[in-house]
C-alpha cells in the first residue's frame, strides 16, 4: 500500500473511532418518565422547603421552629445540589424557581408572625414531610434509574428525621399534628 494512502486510511480510521466515541459519550441516558417526574417534584419541593425555612427563621417566635427552619435551608439546599448533579448527568431539566403554586404557598406564610406562624408552619411541615417520606420511599423501593433511586434512598433518612422533628415542634407550639 502507498504510504500516503496508508496514512490517510489511518487518519480516517482514528477520526471515525474518535467521532464514534464522542457521540457515544454524549448520548444521554434514557430516564423513565416516573423517575424524571420524581426528580422534578423533589427539586421543586426542596426549593419550597428552603424558601419556607427562610421565612421561618425571620417570622417564627419559637426557637425550636426557627432552628427547624434553618435545618430546612441547610439540608434541602444540600440535597438540591446533589440532585442537580444527578440531573445534569441524566439530561433532566430541573426547575430553577418556584412555580405559581409553590410561590403562593410561600407567600401565605410571609405575612404571618409569631405563634400563629409557628403553628401554621409546623402543621404544614408535618403534612409536607409525611408526603415527602412516602414519595422518597416509593422511589427508593421501585425507581428504575439507579442514580435517582440512590438519591432517594440516601435522602430518605434525613426526611424521616425532619418528620420526627416537625412532629415534636408541632406538639411544642400547640399545632394539631395530622398523625
Amino acid at each position: 500500500m502507498d504510504k500516503t494512502l496508508l496514512r490517510n486510511f489511518g487518519a480516517a480510521l482514528a477520526a471515525g473511532v474518535f467521532l464514534s466515541a464522542s457521540a457515544f459519550a454524549q448520548t444521554p441516558e434514557k430516564v423513565s418518565a416516573a423517575d424524571t417526574r420524581f426528580a422534578r417534584e423533589a427539586a421543586m419541593g426542596g426549593m419550597e422547603e428552603v424558601e419556607l425555612g427562610r421565612v421561618a427563621v425571620q417570622n417564627a417566635s419559637n426557637d425550636q421552629v426557627k432552628q427547624f427552619g434553618q435545618r430546612m435551608i441547610d439540608d434541602h439546599t444540600k440535597a438540591g445540589d446533589e440532585l442537580k448533579g444527578i440531573a445534569s448527568k441524566k439530561n433532566i431539566t430541573l426547575p430553577t424557581e418556584l412555580d405559581a403554586k409553590h410561590k403562593a404557598a410561600v407567600n401565605r406564610y410571609t405575612n404571618m408572625k409569631g405563634a400563629d406562624f409557628d403553628r401554621a408552619y409546623m402543621r404544614e411541615m408535618v403534612r409536607d414531610h409525611e408526603t415527602d417520606v412516602a414519595e422518597f420511599q416509593k422511589e427508593a423501593n421501585s425507581g428504575s434509574d439507579k442514580d435517582i433511586q440512590g438519591f432517594a434512598s440516601h435522602t430518605l433518612p434525613t426526611l424521616q428525621d425532619h418528620l420526627r422533628q416537625a412532629r415534636e415542634a408541632a406538639k411544642t407550639v400547640g399545632a394539631v399534628s395530622m398523625k
